[in-house]
């Protein structure tokens, strides 16, 4: 009964593969895990060390006119002190936003009652530092938090033939983590001025607080991961499977007066079990992995980290080097049924 519940692409590739050989009368071939795949690696070897920057509370007041006043307080406070990596990062992006209009002045004012310039002195340095840190706080809740990091390990499950979970809220989570590293990026001048700097009118609080959105929308998939295993998985399975039908191609009977029974019930195999199925889901997983690519390398291309491990993962699983293995993988299976379907004079959708 669990057997006949498996809807996985998994179970799919396995029964196409085991029909086949029972039509050709010959004993399926083996299919080996895939253990050789490179992991995400682990949170200690992708953590970015940050440099601990204080803000005092000596100058409350004024700091209550930027909107800093409370932000920092809540941030030193016992909750505060324990917040996972996307909320960390909402408090820099709210904390930027709140030194720019310290420091550029634009916060409701008397003239008898102005930030004062020590403030600004002492608060521009702090602003500059945690605008070069920002891309490696970004970085951070990406490899190191754990609703984010899952999407990326790894996961040993294929979907579902007809279900790809998590797309479209990993898509718009990554295009917005694309728009924070763009932002972050702050080239000097010939002065060493920062030209391109987070202001309040790049970065507003609703895309801070879309970091929880995509947070809560995200938890419960494990989606690049799997999407990953899912096409080395039907990489291995569409290769021993050509490699299968290519070692029997002889012994299949085709041709005017002869009994063409064994090439029938293949025709029939393919009919049933890979057009209406599998081919499509070879489809979608090809599709899927094209409209995150893109996005994905742009995000990866921005790593303020370069360990061996991550750009192995990155060059098998972002950079296409499954993918391409893949659609070989396709191609082939697909020109056997070619040559086949030409040879026994089958009509294609017959």
């Amino acid at each position: 009964m669990l057997t006949g519940c498996d809807n996985s692409g998994e179970h799919h590739f396995k029964d196409y593969h085991q029909r086949l050989a029972n039509v050709l009368d010959t004993d399926p071939i083996p299919f080996h895990p895939l253990d050789s795949l490179p992991n995400f690696p682990s949170t200690r070897t992708l953590y970015v060390p940050e440099e601990d920057i204080r803000i005092g509370l000596l100058d409350a007041y004024e700091l209550r006119r930027c909107g800093l006043f409370q932000l920092i307080a809540d941030r030193n406070s016992s909750l505060g002190k324990v917040q996972d990596k996307t909320r960390q990062l909402r408090y820099e992006l709210l904390l930027l936003n709140g030194l720019e209009r310290c420091v550029t002045q634009t916060v409701p004012a008397s003239d008898d009652n102005p930030i004062s310039q020590p403030l600004i002195d002492e608060l521009t340095p702090i602003k500059q530092k945690k605008q070069q840190q920002l891309r490696s706080v970004i970085w951070n809740m990406l490899a190191t938090g754990k609703e984010w990091r899952q999407q990326f390990v790894l996961y040993p499950h294929t979907f579902d033939i007809d279900n790809f979970a998590g797309l479209t809220a990993n898509l718009a989570a990554m295009e917005d983590i694309l728009t924070l590293l763009e932002y972050s990026q702050s080239q000097p001048d010939a002065d060493n001025k920062p030209t391109h700097e987070i202001t309040p009118k790049r970065i507003d609080e609703a895309l801070a607080n879309r970091l929880l959105i995509h947070q809560e929308n995200i938890h419960r998939s494990r989606y690049f991961g799997q999407l990953y295993y899912s096409i080395a998985n039907a990489t291995q399975w569409i290769n021993i499977t050509t490699q299968l039908l290519n070692q029997q191609e002889s012994t299949i009977i085709c041709g005017e007066k002869r009994n063409q029974q064994q090439a029938e019930y293949l025709k029939n195999v393919f009919y049933r079990f890979y057009n209406p199925k599998i081919q499509s889901y070879l489809a979608e997983l090809d599709s899927q992995y094209l409209q995150v690519k893109p996005v994905l390398q742009q995000v990866f291309n921005q790593l303020p980290t370069k360990h061996p491990d991550l750009l192995a993962y990155k060059e098998v699983f972002i950079d296409g080097n499954l993918h391409q293995a893949f659609r070989i993988a396709v191609l082939d299976h697909t020109k056997f049924w070619q040559r086949t379907f030409k040879r026994c004079q089958f009509k294609v959708g017959i």
